[in-house]
């Protein structure tokens, strides 16, 4: 599948896995939540469209609601809160945003 980032941030953190932007300084310095989004990501490349997603466990896709009605999501660690959000269209996916909410499924 084609992968457009939405800001360079995401796409230098892929490529380098360091980026200058604040928001993902806690990513670039934990080793496995960065070899968990670079995976991520890899593996989002590798399929031929987003239902696929589903089927690989580890993900935990979802189709999001109410406050990100649009966006999808996966996460980028087994057992951890730490998701990637991003956009589905009919070219691809264009991800957005990684969040770093640790109080999305509680904090446990």
């Amino acid at each position: 599948m084609q992968i457009e980032f939405a800001s360079s941030a995401l796409l230098e953190l892929f490529e380098t896995g360091k980026t200058k932007d604040r928001r993902y300084q806690k990513i670039q310095r934990n080793k496995k939540l960065l070899q968990g989004y670079q995976r991520v990501v890899q593996v989002m490349q590798q399929v031929s469209n987003s239902d696929e997603l589903n089927d690989i466990s580890f993900l935990h896709y979802e189709r999001l609601k109410h406050k990100y009605s649009g966006q999808s999501s996966v996460r980028l660690l087994n057992g951890s809160v730490e998701r990637l959000l991003f956009t589905e269209s009919q070219d691809g996916i264009v991800v957005e945003i990684i969040e770093i909410d640790s109080t999305h499924y509680g904090n446990r």
